[in-house]
């Protein structure tokens, strides 16, 4: 039996089952979007599946290993086999290392960092890219959630700071290579979304000039609404860098 369904449009977000990644599936289901959860554990991913389908959205939980090239192949053979297609890739998966002085850190940290941040990310591309080359019709957006820190370090982040300028360097390359294939890049830079890990944030970060302080913060779905708009254009338009930041954060300026 076939069990293939060809809805109009098809999403994957990976590190769905929390945060951002979470906020932007939510979205993307309310605007019609068939959306596929990846990410490492399969409980939240099934949770926001099953929510889903109270609402009579569609949703498919894939538990996924960014990391894992042959996780993500299995990922995105899935999209293929239920949907034949894919419009949108939210490449979310992240993580993060302490904040110490890099000679300090766990080289085990430095590489999960790369891993996720920036394997991670260059594997679902990949993979993303020859789906939307190979389908019909021909291709699709590929938005990657970068980072402030993609532009300048917070006090000690060596890893997740060389990680996010990688992701710069990749989202250019996607734009650049995927014109012929009508594929599109985007990378949303984020400042201070208010989330289950950057909750600490609100206690106090170490800043510039030593001290730590406080830090305003964003709700999570003004990310969701940054990449709302930016999938909803037309494959023709396109938004290659946004920053998306809680107003008040010491980004700007001195600080």
């Amino acid at each position: 039996m076939n069990t293939r369904t060809s809805p109009a449009k098809i999403a994957s977000v990976t590190g769905a089952g929390s945060g951002i990644g979470r906020a932007v599936a939510l979205a993307l289901l309310d605007d019609g979007w068939s959306v596929v959860l990846a990410g490492r554990r399969a409980e939240p991913l099934q949770a926001l599946a099953a929510q889903a389908e109270t609402r009579g959205q569609a949703a498919m939980a894939v538990p996924t290993d960014v990391t894992s090239p042959e996780s993500v192949q299995a990922l995105f053979s899935a999209i293929e086999q239920r949907f034949g297609r894919l419009d949108l890739l939210f490449n979310n998966a992240g993580v993060n290392a302490p904040a110490v002085p890099m000679d300090e850190l766990p080289l085990d940290k430095w590489f999960s960092v790369i891993n996720t941040n920036v394997t991670g990310v260059y594997l679902c591309a990949r993979a993303a890219f020859g789906l939307m080359r190979r389908q019909m019709p021909q291709g699709g957006r590929i938005i990657n959630n970068g980072s402030v820190s993609a532009h300048t370090p917070r006090p000690f982040t060596a890893p997740y700071t060389a990680s996010k300028h990688a992701v710069s360097g990749l989202t250019k390359s996607l734009a650049l290579d995927g014109r012929a294939f009508n594929i599109v890049a985007s990378q949303i830079d984020i400042g201070n979304a208010l989330t289950e890990l950057s909750e600490r944030m609100t206690r106090g970060v170490l800043q510039a000039n030593g001290s730590t302080a406080p830090e305003p913060m964003m709700d999570a779905r003004h990310v969701a609404d940054a990449v709302r708009h930016i999938a909803a254009l037309p494959l023709g338009a396109n938004v290659l860098n946004m920053t998306v930041m809680a107003s008040a954060m010491p980004y700007v300026g001195r600080g």
